[in-house]
């Protein structure tokens, strides 16, 4: 399998899965294609439904410049939008949209995942945030991938933003998780013991017939051959463009960690798969506010203890990397709460869900 890991290290990029909505309803709108007629290619791309929208900035080497870069992006599908009575908004989920009135979009990529994976599929009206981190090494990509499953409960319960789900307040953080896990080759993925063993696991499902190519394995976190990096994909969209950065900036001190890690020929304790998928649905549950097992023990312990304990251990990491003042939002999210929190303070007021969404449209412009 030909990749791309040639370094530079710990270059980040951003993926932000936002949302179309109309601009007086706050309904999702099936409008893509009218706002990609003057994007920028590349920067800017259709998803599966009609409804969505895909912003991507470049590789980045500091958060802040991942910041410079989205708030413009931002900044060009809302103006845009805004020419044609339309909005954007960003979180996990829209609050009270159905997945029945949603179109797919004219691809064939996309009429290939429908045709393959019918309902499951078709309902899958989500919207996540994907980090990409820049690695030199394939060895060192599949270390740092096996390193980050046990890290991905704290940065779900960080970055969970969706409450709600077809008009109901769903008692989740992230409803957004169970949903997408309706996917096959989803969540918490196995580990590899090295490239040759990733390459040749991926390959045999390839001459299988199950899968075309490796981005048919959508796990929380990957190795992206093609752009040399590794993949997370666990998070909810977020609404404020400074909690998208911070959440980038502590993945990058983790991969530098973990890269670290890997240059010392170090090996990761063995945390039972079970217990990370457990921690995960905790996480989705709670958000900040439950627990979590504090593994390889099995006490457990407030979630935003270990958030505090990763991001203090952390923060010398995105020092050297020049990203740690995008930390402040980490902090921002463990004293004021998560965006599910926030919306479920704008919904407790009045029980109004457009609300709801009116707040999501302006935060996600600030």
């Amino acid at each position: 399998m030909d990749h791309s890991f040639s370094g530079p290290n710990f270059t980040i990029g951003v993926e932000e899965e936002l949302m179309i909505v109309d601009g007086e309803t706050m309904d999702l709108v099936n409008a893509v294609e009218a706002l990609l007629e003057d994007a920028p290619v590349g920067a800017i791309k259709p998803e599966l439904m009609e409804s969505v929208l895909e912003v991507s900035t470049d590789p980045c080497r500091t958060a802040g410049e991942v910041a410079d870069q989205l708030r413009a992006l931002r900044g060009r599908v809302r103006e845009t939008a805004a020419g044609k009575g339309l909005a954007i908004a960003s979180a996990g989920t829209h609050p009270f949209a159905l997945w029945e009135d949603q179109r797919i979009v004219a691809r064939h990529r996309y009429r290939e995942l429908i045709q393959a994976l019918r309902f499951v599929a078709r309902q899958e009206l989500i919207f996540g945030m994907h980090v990409h981190v820049g690695l030199d090494d394939p060895d060192k990509a599949i270390h740092v991938a096996n390193g980050m499953r046990v890290h991905v409960p704290v940065l779900l319960a960080l970055s969970a933003n969706s409450p709600f789900w077809r008009g109901d307040s769903t008692g989740m953080q992230s409803t957004r998780t169970p949903i997408f896990r309706a996917f096959p080759r989803v969540g918490i993925p196995p580990t590899f013991r090295d490239w040759d063993d990733y390459e040749r696991r991926v390959e045999f499902m390839i001459r299988a017939g199950v899968i075309e190519d490796y981005t048919w394995l959508w796990y929380d976190v990957r190795p992206h051959p093609q752009f040399g990096t590794v993949e997370i994909r666990a998070m909810d969209c977020q609404t404020r463009v400074e909690h998208t950065v911070a959440i980038a900036a502590l993945v990058q001190a983790m991969v530098k960690e973990l890269a670290e890690h890997h240059d010392a020929h170090r090996t990761f304790t063995d945390y039972p798969w079970e217990m990370l998928d457990e921690n995960k649905w905790l996480a989705s549950r709670h958000g900040l506010d439950g627990e979590l097992v504090d593994l390889p023990g099995d006490d457990r312990v407030p979630t935003r203890t270990l958030a505090r304990r990763l991001l203090d251990r952390l923060t010398e990491h995105a020092q050297d990397l020049g990203s740690a003042d995008a930390l402040e939002g980490i902090r921002d999210l463990l004293a004021r709460g998560n965006g599910a929190s926030r919306q479920m303070t704008v919904w407790e007021a009045n029980h109004d869900l457009r609300e709801v969404m009116v707040e999501l449209v302006e935060a996600t412009g600030a």
